[in-house]
C-alpha cells in the first residue's frame, strides 16, 4: 500500500522517541492549494488505522489517496521534510504538501 524509505523511518522513530509518542500519524484533508493536503501528526493511539512498518498510521479515509505512494525524508541545503511521492497525483502544489487526483 505504501512504502517507507529507511530515511523516513529513521526520521519518524526519532520524532516519536523525541515527543514521546508511538507512532506517527498521516491523514489526507481537503484543502490546500490543489484540493487535498497531508496531515501529520504524533499519536500514542493507533485509532482506525493501518500500521505501517510498525512506526506510521495511516487514516483508512486516507488509503485510496495514497495507494502506491512512498514516503522519504528529504535533506537539502535549504532544511529537511517529509515528502509523499504520489503517482496518483495530477497535479501538485509548489510546496508538495497539496495534490489533486
Amino acid at each position: 500500500m505504501l512504502q517507507i524509505t529507511d530515511s523516513a523511518k529513521e526520521y519518524l522513530t526519532s520524532m516519536t522517541e523525541s515527543e514521546r509518542k508511538r507512532f506517527a500519524h498521516l491523514s489526507v484533508l481537503g484543502g490546500g492549494c490543489s484540493g487535498f493536503q497531508y496531515e501529520w501528526k504524533l499519536t500514542d493511539e493507533q485509532e482506525d488505522g493501518v500500521l505501517i512498518d510498525d512506526i506510521l498510521v495511516v487514516d483508512r479515509i486516507a488509503e485510496v489517496f495514497i495507494l502506491g505512494c512512498t514516503v522519504d525524508y528529504v535533506k537539502e541545503f535549504g532544511g529537511s521534510y517529509l515528502k509523499v511521492v504520489n503517482p496518483n497525483a495530477t497535479a501538485q502544489c509548489g510546496c508538495g504538501e497539496s495534490f489533486a487526483v
